[in-house]
């Protein structure tokens, strides 16, 4: 009796523990609530980010950067290797380098697929791509935009429309930074002590650049 009461529950909490799927069988979500407001992930046809309103239903949602942050605590691993095993082997091996970006770096590549191989090799970039709202202004996020600029410009185009200097000093530094889960608060100092002179040739010369060392440099500058 006990053995079979204990399988009941064991079922049970495994059921609650898996991530929701689309009726459609598209594959897994993922979902999280957010500042009382419920968000998902969804795979059918396509990476899709909705949110859900308060009269119901569900509607596409550009993700800001207090949401993409939430997904760090909402979201565990189990539920995210479910959702990686349905994307191409390519994207799968891009988002296993994130942990607390992860959700910003599937948001990047899904907005600009044509940016993935440049973003494997600078992964850190990509957190300067999910802030462009910030680090830019403006009322919307210009996904579009930033497609267009690689296409007619390439890597270093998209570096000068974020403000960052469009050189391959910029793109080796980025790339020396050992974890691309760069902290939010990192960004516009970093891209400030990107211009200038000394603070390029003190990063450049590190093969691997650690978050310390990187706000040494940006203290520096502010000194």
């Amino acid at each position: 009796m006990n053995s079979t009461v204990s399988r009941r529950r064991t079922l049970h909490s495994a059921r609650r523990s898996r991530p929701a799927r689309q009726s459609s069988g598209g594959g897994p979500e993922l979902r999280w609530v957010h500042d009382g407001i419920r968000y998902r992930v969804t795979l059918a046809p396509e990476v899709k980010f909705e949110r859900e309103p308060v009269g119901g239903g569900w509607e596409p949602a550009e993700l800001s950067e207090d949401v993409f942050a939430s997904t760090a605590l909402a979201i565990g691993g189990a539920p995210w290797r479910e959702f990686l095993e349905y994307l191409p082997a390519a994207v799968r091996e891009f988002l296993g380098g994130f942990s607390f970006n992860r959700m910003a770096a599937l948001h990047v590549v899904s907005r600009c697929p044509l940016l993935l191989g440049e973003l494997t090799r600078t992964p850190a970039l990509t957190a300067f791509l999910a802030a462009h709202l910030t680090l830019r202004g403006g009322e919307r996020a210009a996904w579009a935009e930033i497609g267009a600029v690689y296409e007619r410009e390439g890597i270093f185009g998209v570096l000068q429309w974020l403000g960052l200097p469009a050189s391959p000093q910029t793109l080796a530094i980025l790339q020396s930074i050992a974890d691309p889960d760069l902290p939010c608060r990192l960004l516009q100092p970093l891209r400030a002590a990107l211009w200038e002179p000394e603070v390029i040739w003190t990063l450049s010369r590190a093969k691997r650049l650690t978050d310390e060392q990187l706000v040494r440099a940006c203290h520096a500058l502010a000194a």
